[in-house]
């Protein structure tokens, strides 16, 4: 939004703003804040509102996994209810201001909590806290998140639960 004014101030100012118009429906710094709201929404721990950020189409790509959720109810299923029924005090943590370029937000993170309920495969609850880190890229569109892919260290995250 502030892009866009000063964008819309600089050309008024320049006798340009017959000539230069910034479609309504751009905002520069839009696709940042929808992912900082399903990260809110992720540690509010409501699974429906930060399913409500997906496209319905969105594609989640978990790097340890290695194969696509696609699909808004399948992502909002198989992986946020997923670490919420496991982990019920999750915490899922920015370091830092993350980086847009385009329609892709990236930023480096903390995802930590307590292993207190059974996982969506059947894996039983080990009781175990555990915190790691990894990266996130995103794909906004429309205001929605297209894809999500997620690359964190799997390893240490399973030693932690004691899995491995």
């Amino acid at each position: 939004m502030l892009y866009r004014r000063q964008l819309l101030v600089a050309a008024g100012a320049l006798g340009l703003s017959a000539v230069l118009q910034v479609p309504s429906g751009f905002a520069a710094d839009a696709a940042p804040d929808v992912v900082k709201a399903y990260v809110a929404a992720w540690n509010a721990h409501d699974a429906g509102k930060a399913a409500s950020y997906f496209a319905d189409d969105v594609t989640y790509y978990d790097a340890s996994v290695g194969k696509p959720v696609t699909g808004k109810e399948a992502a909002k299923t198989g992986v946020i209810d997923n670490f919420l029924n496991a982990a019920p005090d999750a915490a899922w943590t920015m370091k830092g201001d993350p980086i847009a370029s385009g329609d892709k937000v990236s930023f480096e993170w903390e995802f930590s909590g307590t292993n207190s309920g059974a996982w969506a495969d059947g894996t039983a609850a080990t009781g175990k806290a555990f915190k790691f880190t990894g990266a996130s890229v995103f794909t906004v569109k429309d205001g929605k998140i297209a894809a999500q892919n997620d690359y964190y260290d799997a390893l240490g995250f399973y030693k932690q639960l004691g899995l491995l």
